[in-house]
């Protein structure tokens, strides 16, 4: 009996590779998130964004806002213009807004983004943010080429503007027939421009993840650091260590 049960999963497995093989083809294509985690500028940008932008609905619960002063911004900085939802700048990133009353408005609980940066990757989320448009199927009037059917509004469109999802296109091959025809996917097209021009918003996105990969480890940069300046001195103690062990031995050989 015992081996009949092994069987029938080892089958049951079998029949759900082509699922798994169909589902993992579907690939969107990621463009490269152009951050740099040392530029403290596009970090203080970034943390500007976020708090006005996301952290009226998405907390960042394991998030101090005194994390903030390892990105350059003084305390007074963050007290008189980062603050909307604390007293103290030892407080988490929190929001006001009722988790109930929220998946009432949009479906479900908008996710805490402390660590989405490193749940989602970089390339995602700079995709994600830049490939918005108009849906009025949708309940937001919004939705998604990263991520089909999403429940969050564009909550950048007045920065960048609307968007509309021109279907995909069929272009007769050289030869002409249904086999030598090629097919070109679903593009955006900018219908309403915004504040800023298409390649000042692109730059805008990539200041936001790039505070978002910050966000996601605060004391990465510390630990890196830290790391180095240990192999330095481990490299240093390894020549005396050396030098120690010729002396020892120089009698036994």
């Amino acid at each position: 009996m015992k081996t009949m049960r092994t069987l029938r999963r080892l089958l049951a497995v079998v029949a759900l590779v082509p699922t798994f093989a169909f589902a993992a083809g579907e690939h969107v294509h990621l463009d490269q998130a152009p951050i740099n985690k040392t530029d403290i500028a596009s970090l203080q940008r970034g943390a500007k964004l976020f708090v006005n932008y996301c952290l009226t609905c998405h907390s960042a619960k394991f998030m101090r806002y005194n994390r903030l002063m390892d990105i350059g911004i003084s305390e007074q900085q963050i007290k008189d213009n980062l603050m909307f939802t604390a007293d103290k700048v030892g407080e988490h990133m929190t929001v006001a807004m009722d988790a109930k009353d929220a998946k009432q408005w949009f479906g479900a609980a908008p996710p805490d983004l402390s660590v989405i940066a490193r749940a989602r990757g970089a390339d995602w989320l700079y995709t994600y943010l830049r490939t918005f448009y108009r849906d009025d199927s949708r309940p937001t009037g919004w939705n998604n080429v990263v991520f089909p059917n999403v429940g969050m509004p564009h909550v950048l469109w007045e920065l960048q503007g609307q968007q509309e999802l021109e279907p995909a296109k069929a272009e007769e091959g050289e030869h002409g027939g249904e086999h030598a025809a090629a097919h070109e996917g679903p593009t955006l097209k900018l219908a309403e421009p915004g504040k800023l021009e298409p390649k000042e918003y692109d730059a805008a996105v990539a200041d936001l993840v790039n505070y978002l990969v910050f966000q996601a480890e605060p004391a990465r940069a510390k630990r890196v650091q830290i790391g180095i300046l240990t192999l330095l001195f481990l490299g240093v103690l390894l020549v005396f260590a050396y030098a120690l062990k010729k002396e020892y031995w120089k009698d036994v050989h």
